[in-house]
């Protein structure tokens, strides 16, 4: 990034800190809105926008994540700080088990988006029958009025555009340093060539199930701020199509590939779904 950049990117952290002291509890709730969706948005990126692995059911990871934490908070009183571990792992494991069935079996392009597809729709289905969770009738998190408690992410709205403010940052971060690694590198000629980046040495099973581990973790750490924000839970809502269609548009709008172009094409879908 250019130094240009650099300053304009600085700037609009700035506007983007100062924005609660202006805006009210609509335009609050719209900016967590939008963050939310960068946030996933940079998460889908490492595995399209990085290493080319087409996703179309990136709702599996964020449904994971949410009904993980929910689940240990509601049933067992574990914070959601302490849960999300328990989450991301579970999403690791499910993208994992994804991604072994498809590069052992030389599942590609098109045909890999209808696996990730089916999965999400099988979680939706299993979960529409899970009474333990709710099931189709929703599951939900206590809330207290009044309450602010933020180890348990128990709070106002100001609370959690913060919170994910942070994830959005971290996540700019994470990605520009594994971009720029070795890693980031190998992800990058798998994108661009598979059969020369073998050639050249690459492990492409271990490059590919790599991003698609790092990939579901950090969309399950959206999916545990997602349960807590709106306390409710429905898997026709959370595992839906829909809601993965939604999280890969920013990436599409903004630049698969690139570092600001999920946090762009957020900022611009979100608002007009909104108007």
């Amino acid at each position: 990034m250019t130094a240009r950049g650099m300053i304009l990117l600085a700037l609009f952290a700035v506007l983007l800190l100062g924005a609660p002291l202006v805006a009210d509890r609509y335009v609050l709730s719209v900016l967590t809105t939008v963050l939310w969706f960068a946030y996933v948005g940079q998460a889908w990126n490492v595995m399209m926008g990085f290493s080319g692995l087409l996703s179309l059911g990136h709702a599996l990871y964020v449904g994971l994540g949410a009904y993980v934490s929910a689940a240990l908070f509601v049933h067992f009183g574990i914070g959601p700080w302490a849960g999300l571990w328990l989450s991301m792992l579970a999403a690791v494991a499910a993208g994992c088990f994804l991604g072994f069935l498809g590069f052992r079996f030389g599942v590609k392009g098109v045909h890999f988006a209808l696996l990730t597809i089916a999965f999400a729709e099988v979680a939706r289905i299993g979960f529409d029958h899970i009474q333990w969770l709710g099931g189709s009738g929703g599951f939900f998190l206590p809330v207290t009025a009044g309450e602010s408690d933020p180890l348990n992410l128990r709070g106002s709205p100001l609370l959690f555009y913060y919170v994910i403010l942070g994830l959005v940052a971290g996540a700019l971060v994470l990605s520009r340093i594994l971009l720029h690694s070795r890693l980031g590198y190998q992800w990058l000629a798998v994108r661009e060539e598979p059969e020369a980046a073998e050639a050249s040495g690459v492990d492409l099973f271990r490059a590919r199930i790599t991003a698609v581990a790092v990939s579901s973790a950090l969309t399950a750490l959206g999916g545990v701020f997602q349960a807590f924000y709106f306390n409710n839970l429905f898997p026709e809502q959370v595992f839906s199509m829909g809601r993965s269609i939604e999280i890969i548009l920013p990436a599409i709008v903004g630049g698969i590939g690139t570092l600001i172009g999920p946090i762009l094409g957020a900022f611009i879908l979100t608002p007009l779904g909104e108007g």
